[in-house]
């Protein structure tokens, strides 16, 4: 990594994923500021930055975990940190936003992701780099620049390189959710596509959020006759109209009195959408966390007679038990990036792969420290990817 000027760029970090800094620094030919975080005995979080950031671009390489909440307050405590101590600049590079799928309204619930962001904001970060958001608007929710890297030209690579005959592959989508990102890879690779249609829970579309509970149709229209009725004058409730209007001019139809009860939707079982006889199956994600719905497609996919099985995401997650479960299922191969540390994983399950995307990190960070664009990297990146 060339064309950096060291004297005015410091690269921090929290605990999260020192490695991945580590790498980063390297490639960029910077040493590690020096940033210590640790925890007193009480919990709290308490960073002590040794090298001077005034006037200094600032860049803490922080990403989410399972231990997400120590995650977010090391990095809003960092980037305090340099606020007050007068840095130039504090760009966030968190390759995983903690709380990215709390992007929607829930039922009497809130918009998480939203609030994170308002957070970061006040800390003092006035730029985030971040890898393949859950939903792409959350960017709308930072009131600084978000640049939404893309992991997908790595794991293309590697579909190409080393998945041994994958002409013969089929591009998979685990539900149709998928489906936009699942048809951005089959094109690429100019591959068939599949959709695996049905769940055995329900989809975060499907979730109660409070606006499908009206109360009951019986109840809602006693009260509403009843309202209508004290509405409506005596001597107009007894009285007789003297016209009653034409048909032709009634234009609008009217159901019975009440709000319509909402329809339940019923999930059908798990169907596949497609050929997958005889060939490679290869499933597509932004996110590998909870993998029951994972293992649950790769059996469906095995039952129909593909092959191989293969899941690529971005982010590997793998919490709970993810990594047994993973190990004796029917899947041949999970390839994830190291946007979060998953070693630990790694020993427990021989199928998981990790691809290196430091290099994009470090190209990124060098290109805005040095007011380049960024067009390069999202190069022949479409909406769906």
């Amino acid at each position: 990594m060339d064309n950096i000027s060291t004297s005015d760029i410091v690269i921090i970090n929290g605990n999260s994923h020192p490695d991945l800094a580590n790498m980063v620094a390297e490639r960029m030919g910077l040493k590690n500021g020096g940033c210590s975080v640790f925890h007193k005995s009480n919990r709290e979080t308490i960073v002590e930055i040794s090298d001077s950031v005034r006037g200094k671009d600032i860049y803490i390489i922080q990403t989410g975990t399972k231990d997400a909440n120590n995650n977010i307050m090391e990095l809003l405590i960092m980037a305090y940190a340099c606020k007050t101590s007068s840095a130039r600049s504090i760009v966030g590079v968190i390759p995983y936003l903690p709380y990215s799928k709390q992007c929607k309204m829930r039922k009497r619930g809130c918009i998480v992701s939203k609030l994170l962001a308002k957070m970061m904001c006040t800390s003092g970060l006035t730029h985030i780099i971040t890898m393949d958001l859950h939903q792409k608007e959350i960017q709308g929710f930072f009131d600084i620049p978000v640049d939404n890297l893309r992991a997908s030209p790595f794991l293309l690579q590697y579909i190409q390189e080393s998945i041994p005959d994958y002409r013969n592959s089929v591009i998979v989508a685990r539900n149709p959710g998928v489906a936009k990102k699942a048809n951005s890879y089959a094109e690429r690779l100019r591959l068939g596509l599949a959709v695996i249609h049905g769940e055995q829970k329900e989809a975060e579309s499907d979730e109660v959020d409070g606006r499908y509970s009206p109360p009951p149709t019986r109840a809602y229209s006693n009260i509403l006759g009843n309202s209508v009725e004290m509405c409506i004058p005596a001597a107009s409730r007894n009285s007789t109209p003297q016209h009653a209007p034409s048909s032709s001019r009634q234009r609008t139809t009217s159901v019975s009195v009440g709000v319509p009860e909402h329809p339940v939707k019923v999930k059908p079982p798990l169907t596949i959408v497609g050929d997958v006889n005889g060939r490679i199956a290869i499933m597509v994600d932004d996110l590998i966390d909870d993998v029951q719905a994972f293992v649950a497609a790769a059996e469906m996919l095995k039952e129909n007679g593909a092959c191989r099985i293969y899941v690529l995401a971005t982010h590997g997650l793998l919490s709970s038990d993810a990594p047994r479960l993973l190990e004796e299922s029917v899947i041949d191969e999970i390839v994830v990036t190291n946007t979060i540390p998953h070693e630990i994983q790694k020993l427990q399950c021989n199928k998981i792969k990790t691809i290196d995307i430091s290099i994009l990190i470090a190209e990124a960070i060098r290109r805005i420290h040095n007011k380049e664009s960024m067009s390069y990297l999202f190069r022949n990146v479409t909406l769906e990817d």
